[in-house]
């Protein structure tokens, strides 16, 4: 199984956004997908549709509970696609983590071996964390959602320098597959700079396809349903499923390389 960290410690960059239709997009393609939420918001759980009465089991039982992943996973309305939901418990996971021994590598030990999946996505919290470190020592790579703006730069200067402290100490495997530019605005000249910016400095890096500003992206998480769902006709599934068809071409470089 493929493990896709989809991580920035800034918040509200389309990060949840960019993992539900990721996910939907590659199952729709044929992969067998899981969806892990590590967020305590619990965004991508009922962005995908399971509301927090029916989350009888969570991310926080595989990680704090060690409790097996088959227990954990629940199925979604998306053929292929399945999810390990959040829950509030989450929110203290990570003091609760603090003094267990192998606090880093509880995921990674609940990932290991065959489980039957193709791929998973694990949707980050937007910080740097016990949680993500945990994501960031399971994953075999990170997809990093860069909202285009000016202060994103500064996010994403921090999180690099994260990836390669993770790969020093925890995960020398870890790799970025690459880095997705989101809420492009072409009517905003920053919006433009910014990514010729992060273009010039991280150049094949950064992922050709580009996910625009859509009301119908903002709306679809209200319906408990991936906006490739919702229309797939819109402006921003377009864009998600040319993302997912670019991340397909770039995984068994990653997969070679892990």
């Amino acid at each position: 199984m493929i493990r896709v960290a989809i991580a920035n410690q800034k918040g509200g960059v389309g990060k949840t956004t960019t993992a539900i239709n990721v996910a939907t997009a590659m199952a729709a393609t044929g992969w067998k997908v899981l969806l892990i939420d590590i967020d305590p918001q619990g965004n991508a759980s009922t962005g995908i549709g399971i509301h927090a009465s029916e989350r009888t089991s969570s991310s926080y039982d595989l990680l704090v509970d060690q409790m097996p992943l088959a227990q954990c996973v629940m199925a979604t309305r998306i053929p292929g696609l399945d999810i390990i939901p959040a829950t509030v418990d989450l929110s203290g996971a990570e003091i609760e983590l603090v003094g267990v021994d192998n606090r880093t590598d509880r995921l990674r030990t609940a990932l290991a071996g065959d489980n039957g999946y193709d791929i998973a996505f694990i949707d980050c919290p937007p910080s740097l964390g016990l949680l993500t470190l945990n994501a960031l020592c399971a994953a075999d790579t990170l997809l990093v959602p860069l909202q285009c703006e000016f202060f994103a730069l500064e996010g994403l200067s921090q999180l690099l320098q994260t990836v390669e402290r993770v790969q020093q100490r925890f995960n020398k495997d870890l790799g970025i597959v690459g880095i997705a530019l989101t809420m492009f605005d072409r009517r905003n000249r920053l919006t433009d700079q910014v990514a010729d910016d992060v273009r010039s400095c991280l150049g094949n890096l950064v992922f050709e396809a580009v996910i625009p500003r859509n009301v119908r992206l903002s709306e679809a998480p209200s319906h408990g349903l991936p906006a490739l769902v919702y229309d797939h006709t819109c402006s921003g599934s377009k864009a998600y499923m040319a993302l997912a068809r670019e991340l397909i071409t770039r995984l068994p470089e990653q997969r070679k390389a892990a």
